[in-house]
């Protein structure tokens, strides 16, 4: 995620073309048009295209790009051939011939919409490349590689961001207990407000965003308290969840925290928490001894882990989402879910990628814990921001 698009950068290209060897691949088929596959448009070096292309990046020589006749400004920096259609029929007659003696290619499609994410070419297109006898496979873990996988300079960049968010929680949490001693509670939109003006403040001013639920309210995992929401009192248990980067090509840095404005946590939200815990903590011990045996991970494993522990507990059908979300360059990446609920994410974690881990148990009406923190899946084995993860509910008064 450099400077310069991936694919106008011949080592980059001959990177690419090493892995698309090793999967036995003829090529990746990058198709674009009007901002439909984001990872084709990054790795491209594109911005606006109001007309069809379809790059092929073939195992062997260079990268081919097949442009409509109106558009040779959007591609002015593509050091590779380009050939120039203007009319349906050129087009097929010409992607035909692009695909000639290609047996598998990949593109960005997901059988059956296991992975949703990754469905980012339209169903007619994947008509017309099958139509020319090509089987196309998912580009899943080429993408993981070449887009989603994060830089020296971005690791360094979330590290940082991780610790600001961190300090932004807590001073959350102070802020609403503050208010309750002094007689004049905050609202969940109140301190939604300050958090999302306290993190530009601090460097984070790019992708901002939080929410804050108090008790029942967090029972909904994606809560959206409106301009007041409910007002933050004694006794209440409260979970924020906030994130932002410090960069347009940065890494967002994104977590969860859970307090209580009390001077001690009830029983039955201190056994709820400890399942939740236990379970962001057996998800990252199965990445340290998978690491340390050297054995491969699918992203879907470590579902079954986190989901493992909270259904010992009793609690699995309030469980009710994937146990973490890619994050690269946007807060909900393009890279492994971890997840074998909503979807059956079976990619691997490749060297470099990111993600969070956050189980989370959620009682409707009644109550919603949720942890979470981030992982870097790096050449040391996965390294957790923050540092310092949450290992207790704050009491606050």
């Amino acid at each position: 995620m450099g400077t310069e698009a991936l694919l106008t950068v011949a080592d980059r290209v001959s990177e690419v073309q090493a892995a698309l060897a090793e999967s036995d691949l003829d090529g990746w088929l990058l198709f674009e048009f009007h901002g439909q596959n984001r990872v084709a448009g990054a790795l491209l070096g594109l911005e606006t295209t109001m007309r069809r292309s379809f790059t092929m990046v073939p195992v062997d020589g260079d990268p081919v790009a097949l442009i409509h006749a109106v558009e040779p400004s959007s591609w002015r920096h593509w050091p590779w051939r380009t050939i120039v259609y203007s009319g349906w029929r050129e087009m097929e007659t010409r992607l035909a011939e692009l695909l000639e003696g290609k047996t598998r290619v990949a593109m960005e499609v997901s059988r059956r919409s296991s992975v949703p994410t990754m469905d980012m070419v339209p169903s007619g297109v994947v008509d017309l490349v099958l139509d020319s006898g090509v089987e196309i496979v998912s580009s899943g873990n080429l993408i993981s590689t070449f887009y989603s996988a994060w830089s020296e300079e971005q690791l360094e960049e979330h590290r940082h961001s991780a610790e600001v968010v961190k300090a932004v929680a807590w001073d959350a949490f102070e802020r609403a207990a503050e208010a309750v001693r002094s007689g004049n509670p905050l609202s969940e939109g109140d301190l939604t407000r300050w958090i999302e003006a306290e993190l530009p403040s601090r460097g984070l001013g790019l992708g901002v965003g939080c929410i804050v639920a108090i008790g029942p309210r967090a029972a909904d995992p994606h809560y959206e308290p409106g301009p007041t929401g409910e007002v933050i009192g004694q006794g209440d248990l409260l979970l924020i969840d906030l994130w932002g980067k410090a960069t347009e090509g940065g890494v967002p840095a994104d977590q969860t925290w859970m307090g209580i404005l009390d001077d001690h946590v009830p029983e039955r939200a201190q056994e709820i928490w400890e399942a939740v815990r236990d379970a962001r903590d057996a998800a990252v011990q199965f990445l340290r001894d998978r690491f340390e045996e050297g054995s491969e991970v699918k992203a879907f494993e470590i579902d079954d882990v986190a989901r493992g522990v909270i259904q010992e507990r009793g609690y699995g059908k309030w469980f009710v989402h994937r146990t973490g979300h890619s994050i690269d360059r946007e807060l909900h990446g393009s890279g492994p879910n971890l997840d074998n609920l909503e979807t059956r994410d079976d990619r691997l974690l490749v060297p470099g990628v990111g993600f969070s881990i956050e189980p989370g148990i959620y009682l409707a009406d009644d109550i919603g814990i949720r942890s979470e923190i981030n992982v870097h899946w790096g050449v040391n084995g996965p390294e957790v921001t923050p540092v310092e993860p949450q290992m207790e509910i704050f009491t606050l008064l």
